[in-house]
């Protein structure tokens, strides 16, 4: 951030799965312009944007997106801008032995405390190497992003600077009105929201958020048939299941007010299903019951 100077609303990208908005594509292009680096140097792929505007637009104009309308061009960014900082070269910057994905996978593995060599290795639908560990280590990844402790002062810095820039530009993260950004801006940087591929979600709880001294939290889970993505008749996208089970998660331990969780009622945890006339037809709410393991 100090070599290129970049602004936590860039920074907030960097950590994104987004939505390919226009004002998305903008911020990535920022980083790019600061780092000397070029939209066409992304090896992350093009597809629609999730983002309603954005997605109508090219519609309408016939156009085709481009790589910055990609969810993960703002991670590209970060690790094309990394490299260049370091002198390394761009163009193998996904291999798995360029330096700087071995530098992120020794952070992963550090973060979620499992060996480094035990975890998984795939490639991600940006073509970045993708981890798979535990859901375990990935929740205590989310404890100590949002509670670093253990590690090194500079770990702890990296840290606070990214649930800094992640809390404060939420609509970075995800987009306006996304349920990861509508909980980070109700949890008033008290909690952390990132979803992933496949139905995969992960959250974390600052430090102190459950009362006097409880320790950061972080919690994932995985719906197992995806979760997938549809959309509305106004093409908004819509997942049904993780937000649903994220509030009702909060709300058994106690994270979210009463009225935190009615601001997020749009969301669930209980939601009518209707049918294509608008006629409740039902309803979907969870049905499970946290226990405290022994």
């Amino acid at each position: 951030m100090d070599m290129f100077d970049l602004t936590q609303k860039e920074l907030a990208l960097i950590c994104a799965s987004h939505e390919g908005s226009d004002e998305h594509v903008r911020v990535a292009a920022g980083i790019q312009a600061k780092a000397g680096i070029h939209e066409s140097d992304l090896q992350c792929g093009v597809h629609m944007p999730g983002d309603t505007q954005a997605y109508k637009a090219l519609i309408a104009s016939g156009k085709k997106p481009t790589t910055n309308r990609n969810n993960c061009s703002g991670k590209h960014s970060g690790m094309l801008a990394h490299a260049k900082m370091r002198g390394l070269p761009l163009d193998t910057y996904l291999d798995n032995r360029h330096p700087i994905q071995e530098d992120i996978l020794t952070g992963f593995a550090a973060m979620c405390n499992y060996p480094k060599e035990k975890v998984e290795i795939g490639i991600d639908g940006c073509s970045a190497p993708n981890f798979a560990v535990p859901l375990y280590n990935s929740a205590l990844a989310f404890a100590h992003l949002c509670d670093p402790q253990d590690g090194s002062e500079e770990r702890a810095k990296a840290s606070r600077a990214i649930t800094s820039a992640m809390t404060s530009y939420p609509e970075m993260v995800s987009g306006p009105g996304e349920f990861d950004c509508r909980l980070m801006q109700v949890g008033k940087g008290r909690i952390v929201c990132k979803r992933g591929a496949e139905g995969f979600q992960a959250i974390g709880l600052a430090a102190g958020l459950l009362g006097g001294n409880s320790p950061g939290i972080g919690i994932t889970f995985k719906v197992s048939d995806g979760d997938l993505l549809f959309r509305t008749i106004n093409i908004e996208p819509l997942n049904r299941v993780r937000p649903a089970v994220t509030l009702e998660i909060l709300r058994q331990i106690g994270a979210l007010t009463a009225e935190e969780m009615r601001q997020l009622g749009e969301f669930g945890p209980s939601l009518p299903i209707q049918n294509h006339r608008g006629i409740a037809t039902g309803e979907s709410r969870p049905v499970f019951k946290l226990e405290q393991a022994h």
